[in-house]
């Protein structure tokens, strides 16, 4: 049976709720760069094929779908926490934080928010935290898109500016490459210096 990216949608609506808002980050486990969230609300009509969890689809669907959404969508806002703020707060609290100004960044007040995760956020809307959310809701799907392009292109600027660690070709993930990089380099002031992986070569 097909899953129907618009149960929590319709439920939603049923209990009389008519601006709601799928909400999601991009950017946790990275240890460089910031993390980045989007609020999205769509009308109940919008078609956008292909829309799903943006870590199901390639950059270039991704980048397809970007200003299709942002075109379509009756309010967006998109929010960003630096490494600085990561490492104050911890990342948590940060995805948590970016989230929250996404929503503040919203032109109209949602009247409820579906949260990716099993974490509620600071906000005076009500909330459905929904595990897995960017699979299960088209509003979070959209959110994790625009959240997860926003960021590779934040990177793909940093990789203008700091080239000897190939922002542009893993977006700050910790794969082998990036860290070998790091050891030989010592991380540089978008590095996250409170994750193992970086924190060893702080003031090394």
């Amino acid at each position: 049976m097909r899953r129907n990216l618009w149960d929590y949608e319709i439920k939603a609506r049923a209990k009389g709720h008519r601006l709601v808002a799928g909400v999601d980050e991009a950017g946790r486990g990275p240890l460089a760069g910031p993390v980045v969230a989007a609020a999205v609300i769509l009308p109940p009509d919008i078609i956008l094929h292909g829309l799903d969890d943006s870590k199901k689809l390639s950059p270039a669907k991704r980048e397809e779908l970007f200003p299709k959404i942002k075109t379509q969508a009756v309010a967006y806002g998109i929010a960003t926490v630096d490494p600085e703020v990561i490492d104050e707060i911890n990342i948590l609290r940060a995805a948590k934080l970016a989230m929250k100004r996404a929503v503040e960044n919203l032109p109209s007040d949602p009247d409820l928010l579906l949260i990716d995760g099993n974490q509620k956020i600071d906000s005076s809307a009500a909330q459905w935290a929904i595990v897995k959310g960017d699979a299960k809701s088209f509003s979070i799907a959209a959110a994790s898109v625009l959240a997860k392009v926003t960021r590779d292109r934040i990177m793909e600027d940093y990789h203008r500016l700091y080239p000897q660690y190939e922002f542009a070709r893993h977006k700050g993930y910790g794969t082998r490459r990036h860290q070998d990089l790091i050891a030989e380099h010592g991380p540089c002031p978008i590095h996250r210096n409170t994750f193992k992986g970086v924190a060893e070569y702080v003031n090394r």
